[in-house]
């Protein structure tokens, strides 16, 4: 398995403003169907039928279509998402979450801000604020990813423009984009 893009991988399952969840065309009735069907797909993966996705609620239809989904992924995607607080998912964070981010509401710096959580949970306590090598291999563990100090560091290389052996929010910013 390739290092570089797993490392990526698993950044972009963190982040709502995925590439690979932008709609990929849209057409005049386009929206009015699509907004069926995520009606449909979100109905289908509120279990408990409360009208709120939770993470286990998240983490178990991801099981269903045969993906892994961690605790913290599952926390994560939601709490990315989750604009009112309260752990959970309503149609319209939903929405937003499978959509990505590409509408007029999410200004440039709502997608800063968001690409920064998602930056802060791979960095290390008493670390800068960079990701290391250490702090890459703890938080793919958590993720269920064993990595090597070795291949953490191969990961952080591939981004590294600046050659200092971590990545700052901004190498980590052009990783994602």
């Amino acid at each position: 398995m390739n290092t570089q893009s797993s490392f990526k991988k698993f950044c972009q399952k963190l982040s709502p403003d995925r590439k690979d969840s932008k709609r990929q065309h849209n057409n005049i009735n386009g929206d009015h169907g699509k907004n069926n069907d995520l009606e449909a797909v979100f109905a289908y993966m509120d279990a408990n039928k409360d009208c709120r996705i939770s993470p286990q609620e998240l983490q178990n239809s991801f099981k269903t279509l045969g993906e892994q989904l961690s605790d913290e992924e599952a926390e994560a995607a939601v709490r990315l998402s989750d604009t009112n607080g309260d752990g959970m998912l309503d149609f319209q964070e939903f929405s937003q979450l499978i959509k990505g981010n590409n509408n007029d509401e999410n200004t440039e710096e709502d997608k800063k801000i968001e690409l920064k959580e998602a930056f802060r949970m791979y960095i290390g306590e008493g670390d800068e604020e960079c990701i290391t090598p250490r702090s890459l291999k703890m938080m793919l563990k958590k993720l269920g990813e064993s990595r090597t100090t070795d291949d953490c560091k191969v990961m952080i290389q591939a981004f590294d423009l600046n050659a200092d052996g971590v990545l700052s929010f901004d190498e980590f910013a052009l990783m994602m984009s």
